[in-house]
């Protein structure tokens, strides 16, 4: 596979201020930046309290660093959540809200996070999907990538012939891609997203080597559909070792906007019990072959000795329902979709902890330019969460929001709070959750004349955000 390269890197910045919390000799280095993404990967990892799944290494990482238990995504969906947390910008702001949607098309002077470390002398690349471009070469151009503005090397990868062979099936009969999942023949490197683990160690030796200050994003597509991994990760899960989750009698019914509808939910209403535990099987198999590959990353960590001397961000862009709802996507602005995981390591930071304070993940690219000593060009929407990683039982801010669209001009958002979610969309509906008795959301409280001074106030908060336009006609600011 050939990397894509721009012109050559820029030229190193002045150094860098002591930085608190580090010793001399550290801050006199530039951090490196290790930004790791699971492609819609919900809170299905064993330290989030999942004792079904095996991720012992995403275990290890947050035994390293501070676990946000409640961070939240933009949108719950790759394109508008990805330009979202590398510009630092809220998609209300960015008007990024579809996968189809260029992001420089919106907005082609924006510094984005890895090209503002790029012009103050980082060495940065991005393996695997960092900004949304589609999964198969085919689809892939270097415009989307952002190829010489945020990036000095990027690459996209494919299966090998050997990583081709499929024994699952294709329950759609081939109506639907996204829904064809099974084990697959070859080893990690057979499939991109062992590819994406060795470039990018391959990019961390080579700037070692050199003594080079880099970013490596390393985006994982998986557990993103189409869910094929290599077989070894399916046998972690034998049969009868998972639950499916059917929701209770009582849940209350939702207004028409609330789940999305069409072919997904034809085909998700057609699957049998047996067929939702196999699409759940091939989805921990995705989690754990991801799990997989970040161990890769941190064993190089180890191997150069560079934890002292880097940023470890590791996220989910969007959620994920299993079943909740009779939903198996993202794309809803209930828990399940719009809250990620969330691990940091920073040096100087706790180790091992939980910080249970909102945060979200416009707040990535504040902290990023907080420990390397960097000042963004533009008004961030986040903030640095270096408090909360110096104290994680300190209090963060009081609301995370999430935007989603449907179609053209109906959308819906809303906010999260400590002890409520508010949801308000386009054609009036309201529902309220009661986040401390109610934390799967199944009964909707917004009827209840109790709770309209509250309705009220979240509503307030709400418009604090700034207003959301709805997209132009189709044809315009699309990508190339």
């Amino acid at each position: 596979m050939r990397i894509l390269r721009s012109s050559p890197w820029s030229l190193p910045a002045l150094l860098l201020g002591l930085l608190s919390g580090l010793s001399p000799t550290l801050a006199a280095q530039k951090l490196n930046v290790l930004l790791i993404i699971s492609d819609d990967l919900r809170d299905t990892v064993g330290c989030y309290g999942n004792t079904t799944v095996k991720t012992p290494n995403l275990d290890q990482l947050a035994a390293r660093g501070v676990r946000f238990d409640h961070a939240y995504a933009q949108y719950p969906v790759c394109n508008p959540s990805r330009t979202s947390f590398l510009t630092g910008l809220r998609c209300e702001q960015t008007g990024v809200v579809n996968n189809t949607t260029m992001f420089r098309s919106r907005l082609p002077d924006i510094v984005t996070l890895p090209q503002l470390l790029r012009q103050n002398g980082w060495h940065t690349a991005s393996f695997g999907k960092v900004f949304h471009v589609g999964e198969r070469m085919g689809e892939i151009r270097a415009g989307w990538m952002d190829l010489g503005k945020s990036w000095d090397e990027a690459e996209m990868f494919q299966p090998t012939p050997a990583g081709k062979a499929l024994q699952g099936r294709n329950l759609t009969g081939g109506k639907l891609k996204w829904c064809e999942w099974g084990a697959m023949a070859g080893g990690d490197d057979d499939q991109p997203d062992g590819q994406t683990a060795a470039h990018g160690i391959g990019f961390i030796e080579k700037c070692t080597a050199e003594g080079k200050p880099w970013m490596v994003a390393a985006g994982f597509h998986r557990p993103h559909d189409p869910f094929l991994s290599p077989a070894r990760y399916y046998e972690l899960y034998p049969s009868g070792s998972l639950r499916l989750h059917h929701d209770p009698p009582d849940i209350t019914p939702l207004p028409p906007l609330a789940i999305p509808g069409g072919a997904f939910a034809e085909a998700f209403n057609a699957f049998t019990d047996k067929e939702r535990i196999e699409f759940l099987r091939a989805y921990y198999a995705g989690v754990s072959f991801m799990d997989a590959q970040v161990g890769r990353l941190m064993e190089t960590l180890d191997r150069l000795t560079l934890w002292d001397h880097t940023l470890v961000l590791f996220i989910g862009d969007n959620g994920y329902h299993h079943n909740e709802r009779n939903w198996w996507n993202k794309n809803t602005l209930f828990e399940r979709s719009c809250r990620v995981p969330c691990i940091i390591v920073a040096p100087g930071a706790k180790t091992g902890r939980t910080c249970r304070s909102l945060v979200e993940l416009v707040d990535l690219y504040p902290t990023v330019a907080d420990y390397c000593g960097l000042h963004p060009p533009h008004r961030l929407a986040g903030q640095s969460l270096r408090a909360l990683l110096q104290n994680p039982e300190a209090k963060g801010r009081l609301a995370a929001f999430t935007l989603v669209t449907r179609g053209e001009t109906r959308y819906g958002q809303t906010v999260r709070t400590d002890s409520w979610r508010l949801i308000q969309w386009s054609d009036g509906n309201v529902e309220l959750y009661n986040q401390t008795d109610d934390p799967q959301e199944i009964h909707d409280v917004a009827p209840d004349p109790r709770h309209q001074a509250v309705i009220r106030e979240l509503k307030a908060i709400i418009a604090t955000v700034g207003p959301f336009r709805p997209a132009e006609p189709k044809g315009r600011n699309q990508g190339p």
